[in-house]
Formats: structure tokens, C-alpha cells, sequence
């Protein structure tokens, strides 16, 4: 079975590195190349391609950012590869087939295409939910304590640093590795990307409404759709933002 790949690192070097190991096996084909999360949406929407190698962080887009904006029903079996080992069981919630940390080794990746193989044989390229459920069951301790959510955050203002509380945030525009609060006119900078600040608000309080923006719905004023995707929201502040049919589905469901 011949394996077409998609490529996806920010790094020059990680992509030559991932070509010269793929070119040494007879059955996968590198199709193309993307050194942005923006490429790979495109690429993957538009391509053949049956094996995905997805590095997780990358600047404005990162890798799961792409799942989130493909879809996990239609993702290609996916093997993530990065520098980071803290992102595993986050990688395997969302059907990847394996992981693998740099530096790799040609036996290590080798090890992951067979899996990808067996998969596609098997017509069961993406583990379903259930299984990784109890793959996550399995590492996760025997019960869970509630988890907590921030209510303030460190924040520079001018030439001294204040804590601002979460209720306070209008709203959350990636910036890069950075983060920029928007708080009643003014704004602040935080050095973390806006998928890890996502991971720490309250979902009750905050919804991620496109890749590149997180809002507090206390602030939301009004919601519009525009044709059968695209929507947009207006906030108390006068602020509008773009929202994706992703987000707005996870607006719908917190209405409920």
C-alpha cells in the first residue's frame, strides 16, 4: 500500500530530516510540504493524502489548531512529531495513530508506519473514541479531583505588573507564542499561546470561537451568520470578531 505524506513542521531542518528518512522506504511518497498550520488546512483539504506528520507547536497555528479546523472526522492517519513529550495523551484524545519526540530515529518511525499501515488495511485508521477512552482510563489516576480553572492572570502594565482578573477579559487574539488580553479599551500581553490559555478558562465562562480568538460570553452582544459557514459575533464593547462553524457550535451547545 503506498503511503502518500504530508509533511507539517514550522523548522526547515525537521522537514529535510522527515524527507530523507521517508525517501529510504519504497512504500510512501512524500506529496507535500507545509511549514504552516494555514498550508496544512489548505494541503489537506485539497490533496490526496493518506499519513499525516504533524508537528505540535507552531507559531499562530499549531498542530492540534489544524485538527480542530479539518475536523478529526476528516483527518488522514496522523502521526504527531515534536520536541515536546507533555502533549501525548492530548495527541492520542484526538485519534492520532502514534507519537514520536525528536530527535527520531529511522527504526522509531518505521515502528509508527507500520501501525499506519495495519490501520489502513484494516479500514480502522483512526482509533474510535471508545478505545482511546480506555487508553486514557489506563494512564489516568483512579479518580480525577475537579479541575480548577485560572481566575487571574500576571500581567505587565507599563513598567510594573498586575494581576487581572479573568471575569475582567473581553476577549483573546493570538499573537504568535504570545497571547494579547483585550480588557475594556486596553490590552495586555501574555507569554502563552492562546491553545494553553483555553485549556485553563472556565468553558462555562469562555469559548474558543475561531483558532485565533477566545471570548468571554458575559461580553457578547450579538451573534450573525453569514451564509452557511461563516459568523460572526459583536460585543458589548463594539468589538467584532470572526467565528468559525466550529465555533459557533460550541457556542450553540453551551446554550443548551
Amino acid at each position: 500500500m503506498q503511503l502518500k505524506a504530508l509533511i507539517v513542521d514550522d523548522e526547515p531542518l525537521a522537514r529535510d530530516l522527515l524527507r530523507s528518512m521517508l525517501k529510504k522506504l519504497d512504500d510512501v511518497e512524500v506529496v507535500g510540504e507545509c511549514a504552516s498550520g494555514d498550508d496544512a488546512v489548505e494541503a489537506l483539504q485539497n490533496r490526496s493524502i493518506n499519513l499525516l506528520l504533524l508537528d505540535v507547536q507552531m507559531p499562530e497555528m499549531d498542530g492540534f489548531d489544524v485538527i480542530e479546523e479539518v475536523g478529526v472526522e476528516d483527518l488522514p492517519p496522523t502521526i504527531f512529531v515534536t520536541a515536546f513529550h507533555e502533549h501525548a495523551v492530548r495527541a492520542f484524545d484526538v485519534q492520532a495513530i502514534d507519537y514520536l519526540t525528536k530527535p527520531i530515529t529511522l527504526e522509531r518511525l518505521e515502528r509508527a508506519l507500520r501501525r499506519v499501515r495495519e490501520k489502513l488495511l484494516m479500514q480502522t485508521a483512526q482509533l474510535t473514541q471508545e478505545q482511546f477512552k480506555t487508553l486514557l482510563n489506563s494512564v489516568r489516576p483512579a479518580s480525577d479531583p475537579p479541575k480548577s480553572y485560572a481566575q487571574r492572570f500576571l500581567v505587565r502594565d507599563g513598567d510594573k505588573e498586575i494581576l487581572l482578573p479573568v471575569s475582567e477579559i473581553d476577549w483573546i487574539e493570538a499573537d504568535a507564542y504570545y497571547s494579547r488580553l483585550h480588557v475594556t479599551g486596553r490590552n495586555y500581553m501574555l507569554r502563552e499561546t492562546i491553545t494553553d490559555l483555553n485549556d485553563k478558562l472556565d468553558p462555562k465562562n469562555f469559548v474558543r470561537v475561531h483558532r485565533s480568538s477566545i471570548v468571554n460570553v458575559e461580553r457578547i452582544r450579538e451573534v450573525y451568520r453569514e451564509g452557511r459557514t461563516d459568523s460572526s459575533l459583536v460585543l458589548k464593547s463594539g468589538a467584532v470578531l470572526k467565528m468559525s462553524k466550529q465555533g459557533r457550535q460550541r457556542l450553540v451547545e453551551l446554550g443548551r
